[in-house]
């Protein structure tokens, strides 16, 4: 961590949409304390490049403190569990057993520990790849061997007045020639201890210490007897709930925090099932993670009723202090009773959530190489790592990251902060205001919580440039819409990818299981292809049988960032009964200008009818002249193979078809596609297009096509 960090103030928001008349909160915090002046203003443009159509926000008018102070608010990181055990008196006799998978095993961590109002802590911890057993201030080491990770233990601790009894045993499916070295012959232990134990412990925790410290890996089977009485806790159902079930007679359940994950494999599982829905006894187990961070927990700094007569649209916290200043976006959605406009921006917040602080900019990735210059957005990730991970990163255990949340300071939330997500999207938004036709902004969640309910006012909706992530809701409220007639139009590219899942028992949350195949930083598990959340199947909604080309007429085909590149447009963009599109238009090369050099680039969909893209649709321009970094997606293909530099399906199209009900769909297949927009003030020809499609779609009256096929026949 640097001396002296550009960035100090960081902030959040709950919830990121909501209607205007309703309430939201601000949870801010500075490394350095500070006053600060607290506004709120209208995001119009959150682009301030100078190849953007810049930077533009409005202040509004609020009921907000105009200064507040800002102190440290600590982020504690890492997932564990706690359980009351007040009350419970245990006769000098405790006896503790569970399984165990260690995932880094070198570091010192606390793994069960029993604390009393007063007096003696119980704890059982790793340190240096053993287990201890600390009683008071005695620690005692329990494993002869050193501890494999990822390997399953059974371990039994029994205390009882003044001595202990410990046996530890290697267990699960391993292959016999691992078990050779790690025997399964129980290594036993035991010793006497000074120290008095209390007559009852006031809470037990799982994978965390009273201090703070977190544990790295799994625990199955936990099973705590105080005395006479048995706790006993189930982690073979209700997988996406934050309450473990103590099936004994106590009924002390657990509650977990920082959303752990679940459904994952326990010391049972041997490759005969893959879902733990169909064998529940092969997934009891749950994995921490120190650098879990579902809900910073910060303290309210300030809470805001919004006006309901606020418009619809890109809102943000702006927190100016002495030590820096922060904007926390949100979105604001018309008041219930409010008419709304036909046009809605759909912002892309499951997408947003699963590259949550992500850290490839300084990190790299297979298809992105590490800046040394950054925004002090993610400098401060990067010096941050208490921030949380993103689901492009792997945990520091080393396994994949499974769930994101917006409950945290999401820092390439930001206006400017990141060329990727949220800032394009901004771009999009100032190009609807523009042309001043009157739009409202929703997002993703609304969308998958309310369903088609949260589309069906609007004609048209607008994608952001990247809405990658979707879940079973929200594809089937958006099919809905467009079977009623709605008119769809995605302005970017790798869009309805992958599936993700939300629980209401974790609300601000989503659970992503990289399966099989797609573009990743990672992959799930052998065994944990399924969600927690709800039990769905996860991966890429081209392998579930529902490819983008159903939804958008073309699909995730190729990435390449070096350069972005033109469109040429294609014969039927002249003489088919989609030419009105390019009216205004007479050059044949579209986008030669824009964000990294033209419309063209960085992730492109093609039209493919094997894969669902409507036979009838109109491909209306194409762009083919990438450079050798623009390689097909992995998904393409069955086999290794050469990857030519002219690989005919490597190709970015415009694509315009009717559907139901008066409905229409106009795809770009280019997340590119916004830098173009806004060039010469936007006096350009993507600019045109797509002014042209949005009016267009906004007039009720059907298409050409849909006349000839409501007319009888003569």
């Amino acid at each position: 961590m640097s001396d002296q960090p550009t960035k100090q103030v960081t902030a959040y928001c709950e919830p990121w949409s909501l209607r205007a008349g309703e309430r939201i909160r601000l949870m801010a915090s500075s490394l350095t304390p500070c006053a600060a002046e607290l506004d709120l203003v209208q995001i119009i443009c959150g682009d301030p490049s100078r190849s953007g159509p810049g930077f533009e926000e409005r202040e509004v008018p609020s009921t907000l403190p105009r200064s507040i102070a800002l102190e440290t608010q600590a982020l504690t990181p890492g997932s564990y569990a706690t359980v009351d055990l007040s009350g419970i008196t245990h006769n000098q006799k405790v006896v503790l057993t569970l399984h165990l998978m260690p995932t880094a095993p070198e570091l010192d961590q606390p793994i069960v520990q029993l604390s009393p109002a007063s007096g003696t802590a119980v704890d059982l911890s790793m340190s240096a790849q053993h287990l201890v057993l600390n009683v008071g201030a005695q620690q005692f080491t329990l494993s002869q061997r050193t501890l494999v990770k990822s390997r399953w233990y059974a371990v039994s601790v029994t205390l009882e007045q003044s001595s202990f009894t410990a046996s530890i045993s290697a267990c699960g499916s391993r292959a016999p020639g691992f078990d050779y070295f790690d025997s399964d012959a129980a290594q036993a232990s035991g010793g006497t201890f000074d120290a008095q134990l209390p007559d009852e412990f006031q809470v037990g925790r799982f994978a965390a210490s009273a201090t703070g410290g977190r544990f790295d890996g799994r625990i199955a089977r936990p099973r705590l007897h105080l005395g006479e009485q048995a706790l006993s806790w189930d982690l073979t159902t209700a997988m996406d709930s934050a309450v473990i079930r103590d099936t004994g007679p106590l009924q002390r359940h657990a509650r977990v925090f920082q959303l752990p994950a679940r459904a994952v494999t326990g010391p049972a599982w041997d490759s005969s099932c893959q879902d733990w829905r169909a064998r529940p006894d092969h997934y009891d187990a749950i994995h921490f993670h120190s650098d879990d961070l579902y809900d910073a927990g910060w303290d309210t700094t300030a809470e805001l009723e919004l006006p309901a007569d606020l418009p619809s649209g890109i809102y943000a916290f702006r927190v100016r202090g002495d030590s820096g200043d922060d904007r926390v976006p949100f979105f604001v959605r018309p008041a219930e009773d409010k008419n709304t406009n036909d046009v809605a921006l759909l912002m892309s917040s499951c997408t947003y959530m699963a590259y949550a602080n992500h850290r490839m900019l300084f990190e790299g990735a297979d298809f992105v190489a590490a800046r040394a210059r950054l925004r002090p957005e993610h400098a401060y990730i990067r010096d941050h790592r208490e921030l949380g991970v993103s689901c492009y990163e792997k945990h520091s255990d080393g396994s994949g990251v499974m769930f994101s949340s917006r409950r945290r300071p999401v820092l390439q939330v930001r206006p400017g902060a990141d060329g990727w997500n949220f800032t394009p999207d901004t771009v999009i938004n100032a190009f609807l205001e523009h042309l001043e036709v009157g739009h409202d902004v929703i997002s993703d969640e609304d969308v998958h919580f309310e369903g088609i309910d949260a589309l069906s006012p609007y004609r048209v909706i607008v994608t952001g440039s990247h809405p990658e992530y979707w879940s079973t809701a929200m594809l089937d409220a958006l099919e809905t819409w467009q079977r009623n007639g709605g008119r769809l139009l995605y302005l970017g590219g790798n869009g309805f990818y992958w599936r993700v899942a939300f629980s209401d028992d974790w609300p601000g949350a989503i659970e992503l299981r990289r399966a099989e195949d797609g573009v990743r930083n990672w992959q799930c598990e052998p065994g944990e292809y399924y969600h927690a959340f709800g039990g769905e199947y996860g991966g890429l909604w081209r392998r579930l049988g529902r490819p983008p080309n159903q939804i958008a007429g073309i699909g995730f085909t190729a990435q390449g960032f070096e350069r972005a590149t033109f469109f040429e447009r294609t014969p039927a963009s002249h003489d088919s009964r989609a030419n009105w599109i390019f009216e205004g238009v007479d050059n044949e090369k579209i986008g030669t200008s824009g964000l990294g050099g033209g419309a063209a680039g960085q992730e492109i969909d093609r039209f493919d009818v094997a894969l669902g893209s409507p036979p009838h649709a109109v491909i209306l321009a194409t762009a083919t002249e990438f450079g050798p970094d623009m390689v097909r997606v992995k998904e393409e293909f069955e086999g290794s193979v050469f990857l030519s530099p002219d690989d005919p399906l490597v190709r970015a199209d415009v694509v315009f078809y009717e559907t139901q009900n008066g409905g229409a769909v106009f795809s770009v297949g280019s997340i590119s596609w916004f830098g173009a927009l806004a060039r010469e003030n936007y006096s350009n020809d993507v600019a045109r297009i797509t002014a042209n499609v949005i009016r267009r779609f906004i007039d009720p009256a059907p298409f050409p096509e849909q006349e000839n096929a409501s007319r009888s026949p003569e």
